[in-house]
């Protein structure tokens, strides 16, 4: 194997070297690439650091003898995503969780390697990023679906739309990702989306008019629509709804909960698990979304009756599937009927038909867990609001109050009236 060495270049930073020899032309082969390490448990010890660095320059040196290094300034685009970006940051769920993942592999594939993949970073310059985003902005942008049938009228007036703010939003949040791993490898010396503004949203104002004429929660009276309606649907299915609802769990943790996290006894559902996405028809699972979210929820007395005679149900079910049961030792609450989680979409489909049906309007499945909250305000005088408010974060597994503070500042209808109602004692008989 070639000779190798390992050369200090700064704070955290080193520079790994492989000796070949010499070029045909006389000139020294010596391929060479930089290391950073931000590890903290790894920059703590002197040991560990030789140890990292040792086995970086083995890698190193195979990859340059097998022919499989590429220098870094002639990686392309698409090689360093897949191959460094991607393995080195992207899969690391301390980075990105499985449902951010799994969009911005979408993005990656759908809209970044078919436009920058054959470059090379050092040659992507930031004019033709801005280009890049200003065409995702004109009508024709839409990419057709895969479906494999003929398009409908629908589906053909929908292509010669614009991309959604959103959409566009998202491609430049992974662009910028993806960029900034490049310039902290070293890879190129110069952010190219740095001077690159985030696209504005130009219908902001028209969404803003659209959710104040739709908003995303329910107040008493259309929760008790909701209510009564659930008691024409199952058991199981009232239930998951009711969860949202009044719990304030989000869907991951409803798909994800299993009986041992259920305490009778105490009238208490724990949050430990959460299942945001499913992959080929395997659920991904992984810890609640934050360390806030991690957290014991009190239920009404007469919901945990209910689920206390569903559970009743649920072991007769399993007994009678027998060996059909596909749940193994796990016990999700609720399954797809043969003991494995539903697929982590199923709910939210589920809850549109059920609106369409019984004429409820329909707001989307998170919006049930924001109706939880308003719920609980509704009765409040203004007086409580902060300690009410702080009660909501921990129900709802905020990691901040302001995020409570932020999704709640409509307050509801109730609230506004009796808190416009003060200035009643203003008032002075006309004459």
């Amino acid at each position: 194997m070639a000779k190798g060495s390992i050369e200090k270049r700064g704070k955290n930073t080193w520079r790994l070297t492989v000796d070949l020899g010499y070029h045909p032309d006389g000139t020294r082969n010596r391929p060479r690439k930089p290391i950073t390490i931000d590890n903290p448990d790894i920059l703590k010890s002197n040991k560990l650091i030789n140890e990292y660095l040792n086995e970086e320059l083995y890698r190193f040196k195979k990859e340059v003898e097998s022919g499989e290094y590429i220098k870094p300034e002639k990686m392309t685009f698409e090689q360093f995503v897949l191959n460094e970006w991607m393995e080195k940051y992207a899969k690391d769920p301390e980075n990105l969780s499985p449902t951010t993942l799994d969009i911005y592999e979408r993005v990656i594939h759908t809209r970044l390697i078919p436009e920058f993949g054959h470059k090379e970073l050092i040659e992507i310059k930031t004019l033709s990023i801005v280009t890049f985003l200003k065409n995702l902005e004109k009508p024709g942008a839409r990419r057709p679906p895969k479906t494999g049938k003929p398009l409908t009228e629908k589906q053909i007036n929908k292509l010669a739309e614009p991309l959604d703010a959103s959409t566009i939003a998202y491609v430049y949040r992974v662009l910028k990702n993806i960029f900034t791993r490049a310039v902290e490898w070293q890879l190129i010396k110069k952010n190219p989306m740095q001077d690159v503004k985030k696209p504005a949203d130009k219908n902001a104002k028209v969404k803003i008019l659209a959710q104040r004429k739709n908003p995303q929660f329910y107040d008493e009276i259309e929760a008790q629509q909701v209510v009564d309606a659930l008691y024409n649907a199952s058991r199981k299915w009232r239930l998951l709804i009711l969860g949202s609802m009044i719990g304030g769990f989000r869907r991951g943790e409803l798909v994800g909960l299993e009986w041992p996290f259920v305490n009778f006894q105490q009238e208490v559902i724990s949050v430990e698990n959460n299942i945001p996405l499913t992959k080929e028809g395997e659920a991904i699972e992984k810890g609640p979304k934050s360390t806030a979210s991690y957290r014991d929820v009190d239920m009404p007395k007469w919901y945990m009756d209910e689920l206390s005679r569903y559970k009743d149900e649920w072991e007769r079910e399993k007994k009678f599937l027998a060996d059909k049961w596909e749940g193994a030792d796990r016990q999700f609450v609720f399954h797809n009927g043969k003991g494995k989680p539903y697929y982590y979409q199923h709910p939210t489909k589920w809850w549109k038909r059920f609106c369409e049906r019984h004429g409820i309007r329909y707001i989307k499945f998170h919006g049930l867990r924001h109706s939880s909250g308003t719920l609980l305000l509704e009765d409040e005088e203004e007086g409580n609001f902060d300690s009410i408010l702080i009660a909501i974060q921990r129900r709802l597994g905020h990691a901040r109050l302001s995020t409570t503070s932020d999704i709640y500042v409509h307050i509801t209808k109730k609230v506004k009236k009796r808190t416009a109602g003060k200035f009643d004692k203003f008032a002075r008989n006309n004459q």
